[in-house]
């Protein structure tokens, strides 16, 4: 029964996207084709995820997704948004460092901070502010895909200089009308009393579908949102990141452990380049092994072991890492899964595959990556495959090591013209950045990890929701309270007013009497 109600679901759903686009072909298209880019009406008629976001964020009424997508369309034209590159934005902007992407929320969210003390109302470079960030949001979307970002207001050292309603107004938009479903929640942090008035007119902007979104915190609250390791000094966190451009600041992906032992990165050998040619040659070897015998899948360990006993340990370990059951469709390289490695606590759940196939005529080169380096175990990490053929990649959690939502993983490819004379480190020196196919990957938690890992903390979660809905009803008790008090307060107020008036009066008509009685008493 429950698998028949979402087959329905999923037929409607479908029947939704399809009048979504007949409807914006024949309303808004026929009418004034030349408001819009083609590339983004193409993309509607070929992305079913794009159309999606609209309907569930206008609750799958077809005549809000439309007005949605032509205000989201026409915007997307008057700023030019599928062309915006580092070169049309000022590098004076990118030099301020009011705004960027760096680290995770405790959900995994991208965090996406904007640094109020550096901003400045200004009408002359408002337009190129916006452009800014709507460079941002398109980089992000482009690179992650349906993944939710985490706003957060840094509002340490501000004041009301550095509030501009419109420009403020425009953030909200591009959540609210140009980025659907990207808003995860919008932390205002450390925000002070003066500011309050205009963060009230904030949240009549936002709407009930996000007003839930907003959150303020002060520096003891934030952590509740937000890890030590992703937070900066001035707010009680560990993060050393410190902003600077060029390059840009993007996910710190590096190379995971093989067995084999650490693999160089291209800056590490770039830099040592000058040292003896021996230890060089060390360096690149991790990287060329797969070239001289580009047919096989895993890398050859040790020289003195037999093809089948290699085959033999590759199939062994593959059956004891989880299957992916989901494929990503890339221009090189069709990556399994399409999202998310899970790992957990059980031994099985401790290894994640990745099934690389090569979809080109050419062999391709590829290569993975991470955030968490330390974590984990890749094999392989850096090799090549033929056209058609498909190459199993183990990544295992190493020692004791726990997964984290906030790991994320990086698959690189590019075809390689002169597959047999290039060596694997040398290729990824050379190759254009412009040729190289890029895929992410999030980790996910599977939930017995986590009841592994933490059965007292998964007990305060049991216990702790009503505590919560007690602590939201108290919480509403004293705001109702306090505004009780404050229309008494007021009324106090104005009665006080009132009476100091009477007085005053009062005192006029004495003074006034007591200068009649004297003049009437003087003798004639």
């Amino acid at each position: 029964m429950a698998e028949l109600e979402q087959h329905e679901g999923e037929q409607d759903l479908d029947k939704k996207i399809e009048e979504t686009r007949q409807r914006f072909k024949n309303e808004y298209l026929q009418e004034s084709a030349e408001k819009y880019d083609s590339r983004d009406v193409d993309r509607l008629q070929s992305d079913n995820v794009l159309v999606e976001g609209y309907l569930t964020w206008r609750i799958y009424v077809v005549d809000d997704a439309l007005k949605m997508i032509d205000d989201s369309f026409q915007w997307r034209k008057e700023f030019g948004v599928n062309d915006l590159s580092e070169s049309i934005i000022p590098r004076w902007m990118f030099e301020t460092g009011a705004l960027y992407l760096h680290g995770y929320d405790k959900e995994g969210n991208k965090l996406f901070w904007f640094k109020v003390k550096l901003h400045v109302k200004d009408t002359k470079t408002i337009l190129d502010k916006k452009k800014y960030v709507a460079f941002w949001l398109e980089r992000y979307a482009k690179r992650e895909p349906g993944m939710p970002l985490t706003v957060v207001f840094d509002m340490a050292e501000s004041g009301l200089s550095n509030i501009d309603m419109d420009f403020v107004k425009y953030i909200i938009n591009c959540f609210k009308v140009y980025y659907p479903k990207f808003l995860s929640k919008m932390i205002i942090v450390d925000m002070p009393w003066i500011m309050n008035a205009a963060w009230k007119i904030v949240k009549s902007w936002l709407g009930p579908e996000a007003i839930s979104k907003l959150k303020f915190a002060s520096k003891s609250e934030i952590q509740s949102y937000i890890d030590a390791e992703y937070l900066p000094p001035h707010m009680g966190g560990t993060d050393p990141f410190k902003y600077s451009y060029p390059p840009l600041p993007d996910d710190d992906f590096q190379t995971p452990i093989c067995d084999n032992g650490p693999i160089v990165s291209e800056d590490e050998m770039e830099s040592k380049e000058g040292e003896m040619e021996g230890k060089d040659n060390l360096e690149s070897s991790f990287n060329s092994e797969v070239a001289v015998k580009p047919k096989k899948v895993n890398f050859v360990e040790d020289s003195l072991r037999s093809e089948d006993n290699d085959k033999g340990e590759g199939s062994a370990r593959t059956k004891r890492a989880l299957k992916p059951l989901t494929t990503f469709k890339g221009p090189l390289l069709d990556v399994s899964p399409a999202e998310e490695l899970s790992f957990g606590s059980g031994e099985t759940e401790k290894r994640s595959l990745i099934i690389l196939t090569n979809v080109t005529k050419n062999q391709v080169a590829f290569k993975v990556r991470t955030t968490a380096p330390e974590k984990y175990r890749v094999k392989p990490s850096s090799s090549s495959c033929e056209a058609g053929a498909s190459v199993d990649i183990v990544v295992s959690l190493h020692g004791g090591s726990q997964a984290s939502p906030q790991d994320r993983f990086l698959v690189m490819a590019a075809e390689m013209d002169n597959a047999g004379s290039q060596e694997l480190a040398q290729f990824w020196k050379e190759v254009p950045k412009a040729k190289i196919m890029e895929h992410r990957l999030r980790c996910h938690v599977l939930e017995s990890a986590k009841l592994t890992m933490s059965p007292l903390k998964d007990s305060l979660l049991e216990t702790g929701s009503s505590g919560q809905q007690e602590l939201n009803t108290m919480i509403m008790r004293v705001m109702t309270c306090n505004s009780r008090l404050e229309q008494k307060l007021n009324t106090c107020l104005w009665v006080q007013k009132v009476l100091i008036v009477l007085v005053l009066v009062l005192v006029v008509l004495n003074l006034q009497c007591l200068y009649l009685l004297g003049t009437s008493q003087q003798p004639s």
